[in-house]
């Protein structure tokens, strides 16, 4: 039983040790931050939203990326169209939040918002997402 329980309630305290050492030493928290790929029609949509998310606070920086060309499936055809790519530097514990604001006002049915927690970077940076992007 007491194994079982160590086993069940590590990622618990491993999660909590982490955070302490992290309050202690000031380092970074692996995946505490998070970059979100949000996929617009034009660049006016792209700027709109991303203004949208930064007076929200729900992101430190966004990144407007040019054109490119996509090629999907959408209601059982191939569509090959060309897109503008934010990224957006946030919190992961905003991620939530930030894809349920972009669907309300994106004009896609289904406008691709996916998320990668960011693992390591440069330590100055990943506090400066911290700092910018309020907690819950």
């Amino acid at each position: 039983e007491v194994v079982t329980l160590a086993v069940l309630m590590y990622p618990l305290l491993r999660g909590l040790a982490l955070q302490l050492h992290s309050a202690l030493t000031g380092s970074y928290i692996p995946g505490s931050s998070s970059m979100a790929f949000i996929n617009c029609l034009n660049e006016q949509i792209a700027k709109d939203i991303a203004r949208a998310i930064m007076d929200k606070k729900l992101a430190a920086q966004v990144n407007i990326l040019p054109k490119s060309s996509a090629l999907y499936f959408w209601k059982g055809e191939l569509e090959e169209s060309t897109e503008i790519l934010l990224i957006v530097k946030t919190r992961t514990s905003k991620i939530g939040e930030l894809s349920n604001y972009v669907r309300s006002i994106h004009p896609f049915e289904i406008p691709e918002i996916i998320s990668m927690p960011i693992d390591q970077g440069n330590p100055l940076y990943l506090k400066w997402i911290e700092e910018n992007v309020p907690r819950d």
